[in-house]
């Protein structure tokens, strides 16, 4: 048997719903405290502050829009109209209306929100920028080579796809500079739809957990004499682990869970996304990136307030709030730190691109909002504040390395901790601080 038909052999296992980034490594560089999970509720394309969590009623109307706003329950808190669920909920969520960086770009915005980390060597344009090797690696990377695992559960899965537009992939979302043995799972189909299964974890007919386990055995005995490279070897060892372990599979069944439940996340790819990313935590997968969108879904630089009003707001209301509902009622939320932004905010002037008719806003890194939530996270306040056109931060501001480095804290890991690429040189896991204002009562 030839080295490339077992592989085929080998894929045929389970085939089509889930690309497997699966991982492997040693394990380098120090953790602290408990290993605890992530969810990353990533608003991809960046969306408007001033029309949702930081909305400024008081400013001029080419600044504040077209939304109302209504009071929540947190006393003096504020936020827009077409929130009424997460109004309800802010005893949960810390919001920081002070985020603020230097990056404009969709593709270099989008790879510090998902590492952590500038983009080494950021080249000159978005055609230059794509995904690569070179990459800052994602959180759930790093985690893979600081504590790998050999339990059939992996250590990320992003969900519902990946980053991508045209000849564009967004840069940020796998391993980067540490390799492909350590990028995370990602799913490939929209858990709204009715055909939704994963059957990359499903043996073909006839072939149950023991025949898998023999097959197994097989191959090794065929490869014993070092027949091809070790790291799809070990790409096989990982997911023989999967197919015979039912924690992840079982996850992936949505369908076990009851209609009302459903219902409640609402029946939208986003609602289902955050569903599912609740009980990929359930099963141990300790991140989970889960995109609110394709690529650009919320840069409403044209038709903002249409979009938003329609479509992403209530669709983001319902189910942020059914996530944080369910987390709670079962406990999780004690250990699950949920961090809900986009890459960037919008500008703080409505516009009017050239051949459009209908205005939006414009990409806006200087100061925009996040919700945070669970892991020790002091709910019920703000923290941080922009100046009365939501432009700048007045105060104290927050990096997307600090929100990454807030993320390692709550995986148990210290943001000083050293992480080597594939020629084993040392780098320094995060570039920022973790924002221990989040933990702090005032």
């Amino acid at each position: 048997m030839s080295h490339a038909a077992s592989r085929r052999d080998f894929l045929r296992l389970g085939a089509g719903a889930v690309a497997l980034g699966l991982p492997t490594g040693a394990a380098v560089g120090a953790t602290t405290g408990r290993g605890n999970s992530v969810i990353l509720v990533n608003l991809t394309g960046g969306m408007s502050h001033l029309d949702s969590l930081d909305p400024k009623p008081d400013a001029p109307a080419e600044v504040r829009g077209e939304f109302g706003n209504i009071g929540t329950t947190v006393a003096g808190l504020r936020v827009c109209e077409h929130l009424p669920l997460l109004a309800t909920r802010m005893r949960h969520f810390a919001l920081v209306r002070s985020l603020s960086h230097r990056e404009n770009g969709h593709l270099p915005g989008t790879h510090r929100l998902l590492t952590g980390a500038p983009m080494p060597n950021q080249r000159i344009t978005d055609l230059d920028n794509v995904l690569s090797r070179r990459d800052w690696p994602c959180y759930a990377a790093a985690l893979n080579q600081l504590r790998p695992r050999a339990d059939g559960v992996p250590n990320g899965v992003t969900l519902p796809h990946s980053l991508i537009e045209g000849p564009l992939t967004w840069p940020g979302q796998h391993g980067g500079f540490l390799g492909p043995q350590h990028d995370p799972m990602v799913v490939t189909q929209n858990p709204n739809n009715p055909a939704f299964r994963m059957d990359a974890f499903t043996p073909a007919p006839g072939l149950d957990a023991p025949r898998v386990i023999g097959r197994r055995s097989l191959l090794e005995q065929i490869e014993s004499g070092g027949v091809g490279d070790a790291a799809f070897r070990q790409h096989q060892q990982r997911a023989f682990e999967m197919l015979t372990s039912n924690r992840v599979a079982d996850a992936f069944r949505l369908d076990h869970e009851p209609d009302r439940v459903r219902d409640r996340y609402g029946r939208t790819m986003f609602g289902q996304s955050l569903l599912l990313a609740r009980r990929l935590v359930e099963a141990g997968v300790p991140v989970v990136q889960a995109n609110m969108g394709i690529v650009q879904t919320w840069d409403t630089h044209v038709d903002n307030w249409g979009r938003m009003k329609n479509r992403l707001l209530p669709w983001l209301d319902r189910a942020l709030t059914a996530l944080v509902d369910d987390l709670a009622g079962s406990g999780l939320l004690d250990r699950t730190f949920v961090a809900c932004l986009g890459e960037f905010g919008r500008t703080p002037r409505v516009s009017t691109l050239p051949g459009e008719s209908i205005p939006g806003r414009d990409h806006w890194a200087q100061v925009y909002s996040g919700l945070f939530a669970g892991a020790g996270v002091v709910g019920g306040r703000v923290i941080g504040k922009s100046d009365n056109r939501g432009a700048f931060p007045t105060s104290t501001s927050y990096t997307p390395f600090d929100v990454g480095a807030t993320i390692y804290q709550a995986l148990g890991v210290s943001h000083d901790a050293e992480i080597r690429d594939v020629v084993n040189r040392p780098n320094k896991v995060n570039a920022g601080e973790p924002m221990a204002v989040l933990f702090q009562n005032r």
